[in-house]
């Protein structure tokens, strides 16, 4: 495997940043044409068309529409089945999700003015979320509790969750993380045709008020297309670690942190900034030996290979640039004194300071939410939260007094727009 090695003090830098960064996320014509197709039968057929697309994608013939829930006593029981390891980790990572979630609700207020007009906003849940899990044995339970937590602190009432079971195969982690994070009702149908049945509803799964969660293209076309009548989180593209090194940092460590975002799929991102050469070939060194011993050995060699990089900078100050510039989903600041430098980050999804914060730690247990913007997005997106399943509601009492002087204000106001209907609705209330 060839590490692409960069220098910030080459000519011809910035593009190659450019080009090593520059990620094609158009849809493709293919899926989409086949993902539209998916989407307007469910809308048309309903469950017909769910149990058709899971014989033929999943694999498996349903009795009925009904048979593809997955009932509350089943999963309490995938709760308690599991091994006790796997039970108190999955219990903790849940505890530790919710204690920091909870620190987000935003919540109802208003002002009075002198006159007695009252101002504010009133904050509600959203009624219903449906929230998409990747299904089969590459299942990712952590990806569970991390949406659907937040949506319970918000107060949301309901949240339906699906999930493929390829040849019928029911991830138990999977379920009991559904479990702990107050799931309300799971349904075993995955793909195209269940983000179209959250999004307009069959004769057994209820149409919700926003999508969340992970999935493969064909999931990411269909959440675009049923954006507008659903709500959705993000459209996510590879994922990515952007750190920045100041050589103290055991190089082995730094290395595997490369790993565990290259480990994703081909198409991720694994970068490295640090002014010491020497300690860039110290990695190097680390990431050679150390990929001997990972399972997933071909795809992060794949993803180092077309996406990766290990760039010497010429100062800390210059990796927070590029930095900034990259905006990358997970930045991890494997630095002496990372504070210092933390008011120099404007774009990243999530920080994570100091040599033993990696991005691992934050991926299932930490406590903040490790859905991500991707893509350079994090330039004006934030991470999953509470926030995202709460509605924000304008309160307006204007007093009688306070009637005259915006009145007097709005039909000014409306005249100038042309609108007459407005002033005079103003002017009536003003006593004009």
């Amino acid at each position: 495997m060839k590490l692409r090695r960069l220098n910030s003090a080459d000519p011809g830098f910035e593009v190659a940043l450019a080009q090593l960064t520059a990620f094609e996320s158009s849809q493709d014509p293919a899926v989409d044409e086949a993902v539209a197709g998916i989407v307007a039968e469910v809308r048309q057929r309903g469950d017909a068309a769910l149990l058709e697309y899971t014989r033929r994608f999943d694999r498996w013939q349903a009795a009925s529409a009904a048979a593809l829930e997955i009932s509350s006593e089943q999963l309490e029981q995938a709760l308690d089945g599991l091994p006790a390891t796997q039970r108190e980790a999955l219990s903790e990572a849940a505890r530790r999700i919710r204690l920091f979630h909870e620190r987000q609700k935003n919540e109802t207020w208003t002002y009075t003015e002198a006159d007695g007009t009252v101002l504010g906003q009133q904050v509600t849940a959203l009624d219903r979320v449906g929230l998409y899990v990747p299904g089969g044995k590459a299942a990712y339970p952590s990806s569970v509790l991390m949406n659907a937590i937040p949506a319970n602190v918000a107060g949301v009432r309901e949240i339906i969750m699906v999930v493929p079971t390829p040849d019928g195969f029911r991830n138990d982690l999977v379920l009991a993380a559904a479990a702990l994070a107050g799931v309300t009702r799971v349904f075993t149908v995955g793909g195209a045709q269940a983000v179209a049945a959250l999004a307009f509803g069959t004769e057994t799964i209820p149409a919700v008020d926003k999508i969340v969660g992970p999935g493969n293209a064909f999931v990411a076309a269909a959440k675009r297309r049923v954006f507008g009548i659903v709500g959705i989180d993000m459209v996510a593209g590879p994922s990515e670690i952007l750190i920045i090194a100041d050589g103290g940092t055991p190089p082995e460590w730094v290395a595997m942190d490369l790993f565990s975002q290259a480990e994703h799929d081909e198409l991720a991102q694994s970068i490295l900034l640090c002014p010491d050469a020497g300690y860039l070939d110290r990695v190097e060194t680390a990431i050679h030996q150390l990929i001997e011993t990972m399972p997933r050995r071909a795809v992060i060699e794949a993803s180092l290979g077309k996406r990766g990089a290990l760039i010497q900078v010429r100062d800390l100050e210059e990796a927070c640039a590029i930095s900034n510039q990259v905006a990358p989903e997970h930045l991890e600041l494997s630095v002496a004194d990372g504070e210092r430098w933390l008011k120099s980050i404007r774009h990243a999804g999530a920080i994570f300071v100091g040599p033993y914060s990696s991005e691992a730690l934050g991926d299932y247990c930490a406590g903040p939410n490790h859905v991500l913007p991707t893509g350079r997005t994090a330039r004006f997106a934030s991470p999953l939260g509470v926030y995202d399943f709460q509605k924000r509601t304008s309160l307006i009492k204007v007093s009688r007094s306070g009637a005259r002087t915006l009145g007097a204000v709005a039909q000014v106001l409306a005249e100038r727009e042309g609108l007459a209907a407005h002033a005079r609705s103003a002017a009536y209330r003003s006593g004009d």
